[in-house]
């Protein structure tokens, strides 16, 4: 990390700059200062939370934000000193359930501030460790026509037939017909109360996706090979690009939003997508559907044209 080019976080639209502090092979430590802005200065005596409800008690405030549990290690720290130091620094008491049990953190304190900005310094924690969870589910558009399908099947026959003899060419390379899709983003959902709101949010899409397919069906056209390797002897992944029949960018547009409504929601992170590079392709055959290889991804949902 650059000094002077340090690592933004935006949670409920507030900016902060990550400063790693240390890291060991048990755990990484990781400290937040807040971004100073003119908005934030107002809110400094008394910060918000809208995203939580924070209650007031006889003996002070309490919140309680809803963690999957695979996180409060991270909360916790090795030997509980994250804990700790979080406690002692906003001056507050935060309770964790026993690991493996689904449930709330609950933060209480004496003032509403100290309360709020130990939700803060909670949820970058979640923030940053969510985002080096392995992904469980992808988002995706099926490519299940079976026009594709048999399109799909013929280029495999004859891939077969002329590079049989070549190493590594054979059938359980190629994808599942009735798998044909294109990933939109990937998603670390870690408990069943955040694979349903995954879909239920989902649901609320259509609006957006009405508005931007005009509520009808968009043709698409599955054309072109191309690899994912500098060096066309190391190939492992080949795919198809997929457009628009009438040359529109409307699928482009509609991964786009669906990418930056799940990141919103901090159920997707970018990685390596930026808004309008969201590369639209299909897998047509891979190393990983290899007999060798074994598992395939679940799904949150699926978005279907027709």
């Amino acid at each position: 990390m650059e000094v002077l080019r340090p690592q933004l976080v935006i949670i409920n639209g507030r900016q902060y700059r990550r400063n790693v502090i240390k890291e060991d092979q048990y755990e990484e430590e990781e400290e937040f200062s807040y971004m100073a802005t003119a908005e934030s200065e107002d809110l400094a005596e008394d910060e918000s939370c809208d995203s939580h409800c924070i209650e007031q008690t006889e003996k002070g405030f309490r919140c309680a934000i809803d963690v999957p549990s695979v996180l409060y290690k991270y909360i916790i720290g090795k030997k509980g000193e994250t804990r700790r130091r979080l406690e002692h620094d906003t001056k507050t008491n935060i309770s964790i359930p026993k690991q493996g049990v689904e449930g709330q953190i609950v933060i209480t304190g004496a003032q509403k501030s100290s309360v709020s900005s130990a939700i803060t310094r909670v949820e970058l924690l979640i923030d940053s460790f969510r985002k080096k969870q392995p992904f469980t589910h992808f988002l995706s558009f099926p490519l299940n026509d079976p026009k594709i399908q048999d399109g799909f099947l013929k280029f495999k026959d004859e891939v077969l037939e002329t590079c049989s003899q070549d190493h590594g060419v054979e059938a359980s390379i190629f994808q599942n017909p009735s798998k044909l899709h294109l990933t939109v983003g990937t998603l670390a959902l870690l408990n069943e109360m955040e694979v349903r709101k995954a879909c239920e949010e989902l649901q609320q899409c259509q609006n957006f996706i009405r508005e931007i397919t005009g509520g009808k069906p968009l043709e698409l056209q599955v054309k072109g090979v191309e690899y994912m390797n500098d060096d066309p002897g190391m190939v492992d992944v080949l795919y198809a690009k997929v457009n628009v029949k009438d040359g529109s960018d409307k699928l482009q547009v509609l991964a786009d939003r669906l990418v930056e409504h799940f990141v919103s929601l901090g159920l997707m992170t970018f990685g390596s997508y930026h808004f309008g590079e969201l590369e639209l392709n299909t897998v047509l055959l891979s190393q990983r559907y290899s007999s060798d290889c074994t598992g395939y991804y679940s799904t949150a949902g699926q978005v279907c044209f027709s």
